[in-house]
């Protein structure tokens, strides 16, 4: 069955809506840039992995010819040297709301993570207490259980709402001269709520911790503003709304005012102050460059580029507001096609607490994801029971979210038959 067939079962009321929407939408010519997959009638799983760029196809190739191909390892000295952390400022420029010099990227989310969690911890000496909330995504609270054990350290744990997320009541609650450490996510995986970044960056530091975000759901999808609020830490991935492809690398933002104060434990050679010296002993370089370890992962940077720069054409002010209206347009879509069959929404209502994901919750999900993606409808699925549409707004359309929403109320009404 095509596309235009499906697009029949749309409610005439709704297909309305979502054409009218399209047609004064002034991002909707960026969505020719992308790859597109013939037997992908919905994708409403963006916040997982961004599609793939048309221009980030050629660009592989061209790299595969000329830096890898015949410049070869002469394009160490002619860009690959500098590339963490001249990307680390592209990101800081166009996403972060970060200057120069803070941002670089290296490794994985969860090594990155590691890395600025340590040195943070250590950097607070006397202090014996991380915080952090048992919603948050498992690899940041088992990375803090893994330090926490190795440093003898107290995990004092948050329990917000799980279709909210942490407040700063929350956090003044548990934070105090034994904090070393806060590390919350900016936009909750589950729910898509947005925590207030300004003032519980500021709780923490009222109780003279250093505070950690998470900003995998944020980078690309909100505006951020890392310098302006005095953010001491921050990482995240770029394979979501950055489209890096997966596998992608992290980015990690340390303000310029803790370098010299942190110290990574993975002392690679990378992150020395002079790598070709082959020195007898680790002295980390200058700035954000001690942060990298190992041999920077040259060919996965390459398409976030080409994302990038479609941002920064775009501008996060317009890619945020298409983002809250394609959020509140699910939700409006759900409130007439899922919630009739008993589906909760999961997600925050209010615009200015909604990241660029929605989540609804019904017993049954489980098995109506698996039931979309076998026919080309692909939202994810995240226990206990949400169905999560990850809306990315340079790439998704109005009516794709009608069409998508559509079948969702389809299979469930089979699965409940």
């Amino acid at each position: 069955m095509t596309t235009d067939d499906i697009a029949t079962r749309v409610p005439v009321a709704l297909k309305e809506r979502a054409a009218a929407l399209d047609a004064a939408d002034p991002l909707a010519g960026y969505r020719s840039a992308f790859v597109e997959s013939d037997d992908v009638i919905a994708y409403l799983d963006g916040n997982s992995l961004g599609r793939p760029l048309k221009a980030t196809r050629d660009n592989l190739a061209r790299f595969v010819d000329g830096p890898w191909g015949d410049r070869l390892i002469r394009s160490w000295d002619e860009g690959w040297m500098d590339a963490p952390t001249e990307l680390g400022d592209l990101i800081g420029r166009v996403v972060l709301g970060a200057g120069p010099g803070q941002t670089v990227v290296a490794d994985s989310t969860t090594v990155m993570l590691y890395k600025l969690i340590r040195a943070a911890v250590d950097a607070r000496p006397g202090r014996d207490e991380i915080v952090i909330d048992t919603d948050n995504f498992p690899t940041d609270r088992f990375v803090v259980e893994g330090v926490a054990a190795e440093r003898g350290l107290t995990i004092r744990w948050i329990t917000p709402d799980p279709s909210a997320g942490v407040t700063v009541e929350q956090v003044r609650a548990v934070t105090g001269p034994r904090t070393a450490l806060v590390v919350l996510s900016h936009i909750a995986y589950r729910s898509g709520y947005m925590a207030d970044l300004p003032a519980i960056t500021a709780a923490a530091h009222e109780a003279g911790a250093l505070m950690l975000w998470d900003l995998c759901h944020s980078a690309g999808a909100v505006e951020l503003a890392l310098d302006e609020h005095e953010v001491d830490l921050a990482v995240g991935c770029t394979y979501k709304y950055l489209n890096g492809g997966p596998g992608a690398p992290a980015f990690a933002y340390v303000a310029r005012r803790l370098h010299d104060r942190l110290r990574q434990p993975i002392q690679g050679w990378m992150g020395a102050g002079d790598p070709f010296a082959m020195g007898e002993r680790y002295e980390p370089a200058d700035g954000i460059r001690r942060f990298i370890s190992g041999t920077p992962p040259i060919v996965g940077m390459l398409p976030m580029r080409d994302m990038l720069a479609l941002i920064e054409e775009a501008g996060m002010p317009a890619i945020r507001a298409k983002s809250v209206q394609l959020t509140g347009f699910a939700i409006e879509a759900a409130d007439d096609l899922l919630a009739p069959l008993g589906v909760r929404l999961a997600s925050p209502r209010a615009a200015d607490e909604r990241g660029g994901h929605v989540t609804f919750d019904h017993p049954d999900f489980k098995r109506v994801t698996a039931r979309l993606w076998t026919r080309g409808v692909i939202p994810d699925f995240r226990p206990p029971c949400g169905l999560r549409v990850g809306l990315s707004p340079l790439s998704t359309s109005f009516s794709e979210v009608a069409l998508g929403l559509t079948m969702v109320a389809e299979a469930l009404a089979e699965e409940r038959a």
